[in-house]
């Protein structure tokens, strides 16, 4: 239901504009980008919570699945009441007592208290024990790893591994981003290492979506991803393409810039790194 702000004409994404939840949600989402392109400064910044991420262990509890249906039917009440129609699909109990994680169509996930009176977006960290436990890691990488898993194969420019595949990345691409060329540029590199790419349509700008869709519209969609990429125009008839669906996954998943890159577990690893960082980022060595 939603995606970025820049399109006027598709009716999916003029939710932005109309839905106050949605605006505020995606001013404020932060999502912690090593190096990319970004449509937002606000990805440029650097992290500075009290405790960074990468200083943090993820819990390893299991995410449960049992959605709590009186908080599902506070939040949307509340929601309602303050002129905000959105669909909540789920509010599941985190390890945190009185705290839900809470899926919503259209939205990045967040989190919610048990009046579902409240919205809590970005890390909850526990302290207390030896080293500091992130309990919003594991759901972030849950909702993740099912919805890139529910992705056709068919839908997306896939690079396989050369030789054994070691591990598998989706990547949220955009054909007009520097850092998503320099990505590009090492896919040898990347392949050789066992590493399969699974490319996923994000252009940040108006101006590239039809170029991504000539892409995904191509006979060979690799040799016109390779063509965009190396900065040459691409062109193809119109066709049914998942450009957009994929857009909306990339939001829902709080994609902010380019490149954006998960592992099959649905961690995102960050923007660009180096064929040899990526592979030790997923464990590829």
């Amino acid at each position: 239901m939603f995606l970025a702000p820049f399109s006027k004409t598709n009716p999916n994404r003029d939710t932005f504009s109309r839905s106050p939840l949605t605006r505020v949600m995606s001013a404020a989402l932060l999502v912690i980008v090593a190096a990319g392109c970004s449509n937002n400064a606000a990805d440029a910044t650097n992290n500075t919570d009290l405790v960074n991420s990468s200083k943090a262990k993820t819990s390893t509890a299991a995410v449960s699945k049992d959605s709590d249906a009186k908080v599902v039917k506070s939040l949307q009440a509340n929601l309602k009441a303050s002129g905000i129609e959105e669909t909540i699909l789920s509010a599941v109990p985190t390890d945190m007592t009185g705290i839900y994680w809470v899926t919503a169509e259209g939205l990045p996930s967040f989190f919610t208290d048990k009046t579902g009176k409240h919205i809590i977006q970005g890390q909850i960290i526990a302290v207390g024990a030896e080293a500091p436990v992130d309990i919003s890691a594991a759901l972030l990488a849950s909702t993740a790893q099912e919805a890139l898993k529910a992705v056709d194969k068919k839908d997306m420019v896939i690079y396989p591994a050369k030789g054994a595949t070691k591990a598998v990345v989706y990547a949220f691409t955009d054909a007009d981003c520097g850092y998503c060329r320099k990505l590009h540029e090492e896919m040898d590199d990347i392949n050789t290492r066992g590493i399969e790419v699974r490319y996923l349509a994000w252009p940040r700008s108006q101006e590239s979506v039809p170029k991504m869709e000539a892409i995904w519209c191509s006979q060979d969609r690799k040799a016109a991803m390779n063509q965009g990429k190396a900065g040459a125009d691409v062109q193809a008839p119109s066709c049914a393409n998942p450009v957009q669906e994929q857009m909306a996954l990339g939001a829902k998943l709080g994609v902010r810039g380019t490149p954006a890159i998960f592992t099959e577990a649905g961690q995102q690893v960050g923007g660009y790194l180096p064929a040899a960082q990526l592979a030790e980022a997923v464990g590829a060595n």
